[in-house]
């Protein structure tokens, strides 16, 4: 446990230095561009002087790159950042777009996990065949298909010609608990309101996730065929132990990276998915993102990443601690 700690200790202590490069490279990348912003947000080249004025005092948009840096960071974290185009503060916007990311990721991971693990399973019981070719295809279609060819196509057939989901709104409850209305709704057993969500979300969660179902049953079904030929596997079969207890051990010994690459998947889609999201017109934080470099609003571009990148450090702690759990060999 005092070695689990400290490992804790140290990973929290990377966490600091990661977010800054994150943001940093963010606002240089947006410092560098030559334009003016405070023009931009003023309305453009009819924009008011006394108001562009008035926007660079306000943002600090006079000072060196570190100067400003500061200023923005100092704001972000203190709650205090408000956009120039929305007039809304950053954080506040944030934490109306993440409920709807967070629901697509959800629905994205529950076909991530309810198809990619026992099609990699499959495909390595039937090595060799004609089922783990299949499934090896299928994958790799998985990896290569663009998102956006796939989501149209999808659209056209389950809403233009069979009209199976919506693509407008996104269903609220009239009570809330926890600020998603997915999870509201499970805590209230409402299932009326969960096919309304499932209705909207169903399509894009399974876009989302499309990719992620062909790595996901790469992965497993090469971690499934190492663990069954290890030599713990080949002592078990000689004992004479039954095949599900056999199995039940591979399939432990391989799940070990499989939750790493389930962890920082999860972590990634929570980060936003700016072309699903922009495609079924969901107001997430990939829409946030892209309406926010749409509108040079780089300070609403930085307290998204930031919050992304928050995110995706914390999955990627929480996989490492599941390591202990999973596998008692790993020590920290």
């Amino acid at each position: 446990m005092a070695e689990l700690k400290r490992f804790l200790v140290r990973r929290l202590l990377t966490f600091i230095p990661t977010l800054i490069g994150v943001t940093f490279i963010v606002f240089v990348i947006a410092a560098v561009i030559p334009t003016d912003p405070a023009r931009m947000w003023a309305g453009g080249e009819k924009a008011n002087p006394k108001v562009v004025e008035q926007l660079k005092k306000e943002y600090h948009l006079e000072g060196n790159i570190l100067e400003r840096y500061y200023f923005v960071m100092y704001k972000l974290f203190t709650n205090q950042m408000v956009s120039p185009v929305t007039h809304h503060y950053i954080w506040d916007d944030l934490a109306k777009k993440f409920p709807v990311t967070f629901q697509l990721t959800i629905i994205a991971f529950i076909y991530i996990i309810i198809i990619g693990i026992p099609l990699g399973i499959l495909a390595a019981l039937k090595r060799d065949s004609w089922v783990d070719t299949t499934v090896r295809i299928l994958a790799l279609i998985g990896v290569s298909t663009p998102v956006f060819w796939l989501a149209y196509l999808l659209i056209f057939l389950f809403f233009t010609q069979l009209g199976w989901i919506t693509l407008a709104g996104t269903p609220k409850p009239s009570y809330s608990y926890t600020g998603v209305p997915l999870i509201d709704a499970l805590i209230r057993l409402d299932f009326p309101m969960l096919a309304e969500i499932f209705k909207r979300y169903s399509l894009p969660g399974f876009i989302l996730g499309f990719m992620g179902i062909g790595v996901t049953a790469r992965i497993v079904r090469n971690s499934f065929l190492d663990a069954m030929n290890a030599d713990y596997t080949e002592y078990a079969i000689a004992r004479g132990l039954r095949k599900l207890r056999i199995y039940r051990h591979i399939f432990r010994n391989a799940l070990v990276p499989v939750v790493t690459v389930l962890g920082l998947m999860f972590g990634g889609l929570l980060g936003g998915a700016p072309i699903t999201e922009r495609v079924f017109g969901l107001p997430g934080l990939g829409n946030y993102m892209l309406n926010a470099i749409n509108q040079y609003d780089y300070l609403a571009l930085m307290g998204a990443v930031f919050f992304v990148a928050l995110i995706y450090l914390t999955a990627n702690l929480i996989v490492d601690i599941l390591y202990a759990f999973i596998d008692p060999r790993v020590r920290y």
